[in-house]
């Protein structure tokens, strides 16, 4: 499939490494000049252009730019009707990149994550998700949303990450070491099925993983997390 790639940010780049291997002709935006050239030197398969010839070479194009200059960038484009688009602007609803690259069809918002190029990794997708779905699964999980409400409460959800990520690391600052193992114990974990039972399994009465969850469930735990989220939700 021919794809163009208008931004070239972490997240375009991600996605590029994911699909560069499967074979795809592949464009790219020169926006960010050095990342381009290191995905042009890494695969033969993709090239470096402006955007009009990125969006003319291409079947579907992934929208990598900030909201706040999509209109401004998008305005200067000509887009084909036979042209399938996909956006990774969360801040944009779709029906606003509809008008910007219209004839062609704004299909979906996907958002990926760093992990896309690895495989493995989540997406979230709202819209015509089938060609999401055509170029990244099996390989990467693709979570079809029902409408902007649902896309808007997964964004706030998923923030947890960083401070998931924060509770590891300073559990390895602590122990002086032994970050790989802490990763790995937690990774390897929760993919192994639902929290419920995961955590009814850890609460062994005494046990190590059941006194740490008190202490920090008595210091506010589950109440900072649920105020922190309502805040994210209340500011969109």
């Amino acid at each position: 499939m021919r794809l163009g790639f208008l931004g070239t940010g972490t997240i375009s780049e991600a996605v590029v490494r994911a699909l560069a291997p499967e074979g795809h002709e592949i464009a790219v935006s020169e926006r960010n000049a050095g990342r381009a050239a290191r995905l042009a030197g890494d695969f033969t398969n993709v090239t470096v252009a402006s955007n009009q010839p990125v969006v003319d070479a291409s079947e579907v194009v992934f929208l990598g730019l900030m909201a706040e200059i999509a209109a401004e960038v998008l305005g200067t484009l000509r887009f084909r009707a036979d042209q399938r688009v996909v956006s990774f602007m969360a801040g944009m609803p779709l029906e606003e990149v509809a008008a910007l690259v219209a004839p062609a069809r704004a299909e979906a918002v996907m958002l990926p994550y760093p992990g896309i190029a690895q495989g493995g990794s989540p997406i979230l997708a709202l819209g015509k998700v089938a060609v999401i779905e055509a170029l990244f699964a099996p390989a990467n999980t693709v979570y079809s949303l029902r409408d902007r409400a649902e896309l808007e409460a997964y964004l706030c959800a998923q923030a947890v990450l960083s401070p998931a990520v924060q509770m590891v690391s300073g559990a390895a600052e602590w122990l002086g070491g032994g970050e790989a193992f802490l990763r790995h114990l937690v990774g390897s974990s929760l993919m192994s099925g639902a929290c419920q039972p995961m955590l009814d399994a850890l609460n062994t009465k005494g046990g190590y993983n059941q006194r740490l969850r008190q202490h920090m469930e008595s210091a506010g735990m589950r109440a900072v997390l649920s105020e922190g989220l309502d805040r994210l939700a209340d500011k969109g």
